[in-house]
This record gives structure tokens, sequence and C-alpha cells, in this order.
């Protein structure tokens, strides 16, 4: 009985012509980010249960992928009516694919805090799991480019990383950026003003769907939450700043909430004076990020050319590393969507023709003692960084040339009885169809200058 390939809802194969997009992506990011001294690290796809649970809100709880324990794993548990999924789950599952990269690497750092020079600065690039809803944009498995600082309160790195995001932008030629930021500390002062600190998550999880519903839902959505008609009508007075200079009025008697205004007028300021390459930035009111692990500034890129969502996203957190013991170890880090960057990217025709061309040369196979003669020149290639191959087996000519057709091939070498008997080798230019018989040392100058 034959089985059909299939792949679960949301998970992708990639192929060779889209990875090499992909790479050209993340090349690029990487490159960035080294520039900016961030060191690279990885962490396992599974975290304990307990280390990823409580850090991303309900919402994002429900969204963990659980992974099964080993062996029998329901025999120790005695299955009544009255066991909640809940209990189930902690039975039956003790371990989870990681949801993002931020709360791995809080327990990465602290877990490896003897054999870190702080502050801190890495750079991470690994698949994370969410038990979503797959749909355009959003995947089940995908792929997240992160950088961090951990160990400095220091706002400079607020500036930093927003120069950091503008720079990957710019390095990957795309137009039209906005860098989203605003503060938690300042949303937690509004909600504090409307009275309803009680459902402080409820707003930011409703405030960050704004851009889609609007604000009228977002408004019936946290009324039948229980928040007071009064105290929506004091939201909506903090939604329609447009400047920051509006937003410290409103928080004149917040203590907290001015310190946010002063934190973003930092890096307002901070920016202007030192500009940005393509992208702007701009102050956003709404923007919530409802991840209950950020309390300072936070950042939300888009592109304005496609309706996509979030590109980029991140801010400060103060606290994620005293869960796992370590206080007063501040950190700030944004994470980079690699799919829908790539999405932007294709529907914009942002990559270049060459980005999918791996092999330069191909040498025609003639035989086994022909082929031969081939491999100490496909070895010169190869040093010199020509990306260069023999066609493995020795078939018609038609196939051999389909083949380096196909694959996209600059140019196609004959080297048979006759080549090697003259010294000559016979190559044909596969964009213009010419050819020409030349000896081997001048093509080996030529195709070096030409690639």
């Amino acid at each position: 009985m034959s089985i059909k390939p299939t792949i679960p809802k949301g998970s992708r194969d990639f192929t060779s012509d889209v990875m090499y997009r992909r790479e050209f992506i993340f090349e690029n990011v990487k490159a960035i980010f080294k520039n900016y001294g961030y060191s690279p690290i990885e962490t396992p796809a599974m975290e304990n249960l307990e280390t990823l649970t409580g850090k991303y809100g309900d919402e994002g709880d429900r969204l963990i992928f659980k992974v099964l324990n080993s062996g029998d794993f329901l025999s120790s548990v005695e299955l009544d009516g009255s066991m909640s999924s809940k209990l189930l789950t902690k039975k039956i599952a003790k371990k989870a694919l990681r949801y993002d990269l931020t709360v791995p690497f809080a327990r990465f750092v602290v877990q490896n805090q003897d054999k870190i020079t702080f502050p801190f600065k890495r750079y991470q690039m690994q698949n994370v799991w969410r038990a979503d809803r797959p749909q355009k944009g959003r995947f089940r498995e995908f792929f997240q480019c992160d950088v961090d600082i951990v160990g400095t309160k220091s706002l400079l790195s607020e500036v930093e990383l927003i120069q950091l995001t503008d720079d990957v932008f710019s390095s990957l030629n795309i137009p039209n950026i906005e860098i989203n930021i605003n503060n938690r500390k300042v949303l937690v002062a509004m909600v504090d003003i409307m009275g309803a600190n009680n459902y402080f998550n409820d707003i930011v999880i409703a405030l960050d769907k704004i851009d889609k519903i609007g604000f009228d839902n977002v408004k019936s959505e946290i009324i039948n939450k229980g928040v007071s008609v009064d105290a929506c009508k004091i939201m909506e007075q903090f939604l329609l700043c447009n400047t920051i200079s509006e937003l410290e009025l409103l928080l004149v008697k917040s203590e907290m909430g001015i310190e946010g205004v002063k934190e973003l007028k930092f890096i307002f300021d901070n920016i202007e004076k030192i500009g940005l390459k393509s992208s702007i930035i701009k102050f956003n009111i709404s923007l919530a990020r409802g991840l209950d692990y950020y309390t300072g500034c936070i950042f939300e890129v888009i592109s304005k050319d496609l309706d996509i969502g979030s590109i980029a996203g991140g801010g400060r957190y103060d606290d994620l590393t005293s869960v796992f013991g370590k206080k007063d170890l501040s950190g700030l880090g944004i994470s980079f969507g690699i799919d829908r960057i790539f999405l932007v990217m294709e529907q914009l025709n942002l990559f270049d023709d060459q980005i999918k061309k791996q092999t330069s040369v191909m040498f025609v196979n003639f035989g086994e003692q022909e082929a031969l003669q081939c491999l100490p020149m496909l070895s010169k290639l190869r040093s010199n960084g020509i990306r260069s191959e023999i066609y493995p087996d020795c078939f018609k000519i038609k196939k051999q040339m389909s083949y380096a057709n196909n694959k996209e091939i600059d140019f196609v070498i004959m080297y048979g009885e006759d080549e090697i008997s003259q010294g000559l080798l016979n190559i044909k230019n596969m964009s213009d169809g010419s050819q020409e018989n030349i000896d081997i040392d001048s093509f080996m100058k030529q195709i070096i200058n030409h690639v």
C-alpha cells in the first residue's frame, strides 16, 4: 500500500530556487548582525514546557506545541471524567517546541551566565513553532532571526536596534519600511488612568488587533470583558494622539507614563540626529505587542507596500530572566520574520536573477576517460570560486544540454577526444548560443574575470 506524500498544514518544503533566495536573505541579515558586534548562539528545538508557559499571555500559551512524553505516557495517568484538559496536559507532556527565540534565550543566559561577558549581544537564526491557524504569511513552523542585548538598561541600545533594523532592510533593498514604536509604560499608565488595571491584558490583546478590526470592534471586545464605556472614552483620547507631545499632556499626572514619554523622546531625538537610510520611524500609541514580558519600548516593522502584518518586532524586557533566577538583568531584542520578508521581496520583485544560479560552468561527459581529464580543471575552477560541475553520466548530448539549460548554467564545456588531442576547449555560451574553441589557460583567465 502506497502512502500519499503530504506534510502537516502550516509547514512547507522549500525547493532549491526558493532556498537560494532565502539564503540570500539569511546572508544579508547575518552580515548586518555581525557588523553590529552580535555573536551567534543556538538553543534546542524542544524546551521544558514550564520554561515556555506563562511568558506569552493566555493566547500565546494556547499556541505552544506540546510534545508527548516518551513511551506509554498514559499508563500512569488515572483517567476520569473530572480531569481537565490542562491537568491532563501536565501529566502527559513535559516538553514543548519553542514558541519564539526570546524566552529560550533568557533561559540560556541564566544557565550559561558564567560563560558570558555582559552586556551580551547575541543573534540567533532558527525555526520556531506555533499551533496557529495557517493563513497567508502565518505558518505553524517558521524561521526567526533575532538580535538581543542583555545586561544594560541604556537607551542607546534602542537607538542601535533601530539603526540595525534600518540597515537590514536597506541591505535587502526593500522600500517603504515603517518602524512603529511605543512604550509599555505608556500603555500601563493609560490603563491605570482608565481605571481598568484588572483588564490590562484584555486591553493590550485587543489593541494589538486594532489595525485589522478597527476601534469600534476593539471597544466592543473590551466592554464585553468588563471595561466601562467611560474607560473606553479615555482610551479613545489616547488613540487620537499623533505626537509624543500630545501624549505627554494626557500623562502629566502619571510618573510611569512620563518615564515612558522621556524614553520615547530620547530615542526619537537621537534617531533624528543620526538619520536612517531608507526607513521612517513613527510613534504609534496603539502598538501593544501583547506579550507579557515587555516592560519598556516596543517596536513593530511593516512594509507600506503590502498588507502582510509585521515583518519584524521586539522590545525591552526588564524581568524575563528573573523567572529563571537571575534578577536585574534588563534586555532588549528584535525578531525578523524571514518568511514574511521573503513574501514582501517576492511580491515586489526584489530578488536578483543571479540568486538562483548555482552553477556557472558545466563539463559535458563524453565517457569515463574524457571525464577524468576534466577533473583537474574542475578543481582549479572551484579553487578560484567558480561554481562548476561535470554531468555524472555519459548520456546523449541533448539530455546533458537540457540539464544545463534548466539549471541556467552560464557556460557548457565540451572536452572530448578531439578537443583533448588539440589542447582546446569547446565552450558554449548558454545565454546567446555562441560557441568558440579556446585554449585552457585563456579560458581560465576569461571565466575567472567573467564570473
